[in-house]
């Protein structure tokens, strides 16, 4: 059963996952299944997170949704530990931050055919440290969505804790 952070919804009960499913049942999506994202989730979830919440934004903004839901599911698609490439990357080396975009776009494109929107969406999610601006509208959506989740991924389980305590 496939959840996003915050959401009771079952997504494969959806609207939104026979536009993804294609993607979700591929292997290389599945290996993210296994790589720690944001202290508390994987890189899987963190993806399925932005996918499902740009999805919804882009719909209700009447702008491409299908893009929306696929570009956010590829969009942190690499299978190296940011942390580990941070410390040991040498001095004139793109920060992971500045980098990863263009390599999860060159991963995606070998998963699926991307569309130049989808691309984007990939390759400018971490604006402002790529320096180019995003060229659409959806573009800037997965950006944004992409920090929401993450605050999300750091501080509900904080706050499901806190809570535990609480209560026994």
């Amino acid at each position: 059963m496939l959840r996003a952070i915050c959401s009771r919804k079952e997504l494969e009960k959806t609207g939104y996952y026979p536009l993804v499913s294609d993607i979700i049942d591929c292997g290389q999506l599945g290996e993210l299944k296994n790589i720690t994202h944001h202290i508390s989730t994987t890189r899987f979830q963190h993806c399925l997170n932005v996918s499902y919440y740009s999805y919804l934004v882009c719909r209700k903004l009447h702008l491409n949704a299908r893009s929306a839901a696929r570009a956010g599911l590829l969009h942190d698609l690499f299978y190296y530990d940011r942390r580990e490439y941070n410390s040991s990357r040498g001095k004139g080396q793109l920060s992971h931050s500045a980098m990863h975009a263009k390599l999860a776009a060159e991963n995606a494109a070998g998963v699926t055919e991307i569309t130049p929107l989808e691309r984007d969406m990939i390759e400018k999610h971490m604006w402002p440290a790529t320096r180019h601006l995003p060229r659409y509208r959806e573009s800037y959506v997965i950006t944004v969505v992409d920090k929401y989740c993450a605050v999300l991924e750091f501080c509900v389980p904080k706050l499901k804790k806190l809570t535990s305590r609480t209560k026994g």
